[in-house]
Formats: C-alpha cells, structure tokens, sequence
C-alpha cells in the first residue's frame, strides 16, 4: 500500500533527502503536500518531480505566483499554509523538517487531526514537549523520531520495555569555520548548534520528552567518527548500540517504513575499514551550551521555549557577524537569567516565552553593540 507523505521544509537538507528516498521507492511513497520557506526556485523542481496536491511558502506573494504557475496546486502560505499541509486529508503521515520553533503549532494541528509525526525538527519538543506529550495521549498519536541518535535509541528500545579548540581560539571562530562540520552536510543554524554543542543540549530535552526519561539518565558523549548513534544501558548492564554510516537517509527512511525495513541503495559500513571508535566527555567549560541546556530542561516550564528562542537569535547574530562565537552561550545567559517562567505552560504561554525571548536577546545583543562602538570611537 502506497504510504503518502506530507513534508515541511522540502528545499532543506532533510526535506531533500526524504525526497530521495521517496524517489527510490515510487511503489510505497507518494507526495501529498510540500512546504518551504523562500526557496521558491527549488520547489518549483519538487512539484513538477512529485506532483504534490498542495503547497505552502512564507509570503502570499510567493503563493499567487505558484498559483498561477501551477493551477492544479493548492497553494497556501505563511503559518496558516503550514498547517494547512500538516493536516491534508490525503496524507498519512507528516514530516517535519522546518527550522526552529515554527513546526510547533504544524506538529499539534498534525497530531489532532491523526498523522503520524516523523519528527526532525528538535525546536518542537524543546520548546513545546509537554504539550506535544498532552496531544498525543489525548489524540492517541503517534511520534517517530528523524534525528539520527534519536532513531538510533528508538531502534535499541524497539520491543524492550570534533575538532579540539581553546577559548582562545574559540573567540577568534568565524562563521565560515563553524560550518565545516568534519562528517555531517547540514543547514547553517544546526551546524552552528553542533559547533557550540548547543545541538547536543536541545538534543537531551528532545530525548526527555520523546523517550519518558530524567535529564540524569541521558549522557553525552562525543564521538568523532559518527559510527555509532546511540547506547542503550539497560538495567542489568548489558548495552545495545546502533550503529551506521553518517547518513541521514537512514534514519528517514526507517522513520518512513516504521516499523518495517525496505531494502535501500546507500552505502554499507564495512566493519573491518573502521579502523579505531573513539569517545570522550565533552568539555563544559569550553561549551557552556550543553548546561545551558540541562539547566533550562532540570527548571522546566517556558524556560527551555526561552532558551530555545534565545539560541536561534544568538545563532543569527552569529552568523551576520554581528556577534562574536563566544558570545553565543552568554547572550543565551542573559536572556535566561532575566526569564520570568511558567511552570506548566500552554501552547499560548509557549509562544509568549519564544516571542519575549527573542526581544531580550536583541536587546540585548544591541545594547552590547551599542557599548563595544561606544569603546572604539575617538
């Protein structure tokens, strides 16, 4: 039986890839819906390749475009449009791909009206994951997670009950530095995420949500070759381990089948080239992120939401060199220190969280601007 498939943020890395695998097997998959944010040129591609019924992009002037071009589309835009492909009768199972904590209002309007979620966009269950769990029991939903450690655990659970740098030399990265990932092709904001291991501490809150689990049972661990996604202790001390290459389509793919397997044309692991696995700690007092991160899941409430905005922020700054790398983490302090939670948010009180957050790290992030120009003039 054919499976169809709503995806948002299609013109993104994994939006690209789960097209690819959909390509590869024509016989199970089928397009729905797509939706992007302004990379109009590539959708263009997209729809002419998989012929989905229905469209979302950010502008409305974007959408009548489309419109014109392709009249037999649906064509929607702006938030409403997210929702509006999240929930497509046709589909029966809705990727979400976008950046950010956009996919959070698209991942519940998905849940309510019965898609399965295959989850790759991490904002969700970091700002939102006790009203994502809420949902779910009240919807009898179901959540497969992309992410590829996350898929990892996810598999070992099935049928169970990087580059060395000073501070020093932190100061001086630039963003083209950061966006040389040693083994994984990604978008701008989740590169950067990786290297200020941020992406690693929004990884733990996501791991919380999805898998029921305290902030002490979860560890990171760095692993520099990729090989290995996950290790699962289980309470008489044996440990499964998932490993594979560091590809993306896998874990899609799995996500897309679940829970069977189809045969699949990537690349194999040869054990015997490996050659040596290593893991060590990460180093907390060079990326103070990941307690930045454990911090905000151990208080709860809005405070991961306030977290999760001010690092988007600070990632942006970032990347138009309007702050320095090291700057990062302590922009996200600031915000968090001033932060007023709720403790059992709702969706509204979630958002609220994201939109003052955001304005504290601008001011914030202006304000010092605004000192630093002060200090260099005559």
């Amino acid at each position: 039986m054919t499976k169809n498939i709503a995806i948002l943020g299609s013109t993104g890395s994994i939006g690209r890839q789960t097209l690819e695998v959909v390509s590869a097997h024509p016989e199970s998959f089928a397009v729905a819906g797509l939706a992007c944010g302004v990379n109009i040129q590539e959708l263009r591609g997209q729809i002419r390749e998989v012929r989905p019924s229905a469209v979302s992009v950010a502008s409305e002037a974007d959408a009548h475009v489309l419109q014109k071009e392709f009249p037999t589309v649906s064509c929607f835009w702006g938030p409403e449009g997210l929702c509006r492909i999240a929930s497509l009768p046709q589909a029966d199972c809705v990727l979400v791909a976008v950046v950010g904590s956009a996919g959070l209002r698209a991942v519940l309007e998905a849940i309510s009206h019965g898609k399965t979620v295959l989850l790759a966009n991490k904002e969700t269950l970091v700002a939102g994951g006790s009203v994502v769990r809420k949902h779910l029991l009240m919807y009898r939903g179901a959540l497969i997670p992309v992410d590829s450690e996350h898929s990892a655990i996810f598999q070992c659970l099935k049928g169970e009950n990087r580059r060395q740098l000073s501070p020093e030399q932190l100061d001086k990265v630039r963003p083209e530095d950061a966006l040389k990932h040693p083994t994984w092709l990604m978008g701008a904001k989740i590169t950067i995420d990786s290297a200020t291991m941020m992406n690693k501490g929004l990884e733990v809150i996501e791991a919380r949500w999805l898998f029921d689990l305290p902030a002490t049972a979860i560890e990171v661990v760095i692993h520099p070759q990729s090989i290995i996604h996950s290790m699962v202790e289980f309470q008489d001390g044996s440990v499964l381990a998932h490993m594979s290459l560091p590809d993306m389509r896998l874990p899609i793919q799995y996500a897309l089948t679940y829970p069977e397997r189809l045969s699949s044309s990537w690349p194999r692991m040869n054990p015997a080239q490996l050659g040596t696995l290593t893991f060590f700690p990460p180093d907390r007092k060079k990326f103070p992120c990941l307690d930045l991160a454990y911090g905000a899941l151990e208080k709860g409430g809005t405070w991961p939401a306030a977290m999760n905005a001010a690092n988007e922020v600070s990632v942006e700054l970032f990347l138009s060199k309007r702050i320095g790398f090291s700057a990062i983490p302590s922009l996200i302090a600031k915000v968090l220190e001033a932060h007023k939670g709720i403790m059992e948010p709702d969706m509204e009180d979630i958002l609220e969280a994201d939109r003052w957050a955001r304005e504290e790290a601008s001011h914030h992030a202006g304000a010092s601007h605004h000192a630093v120009a002060r200090m260099i003039q005559p």
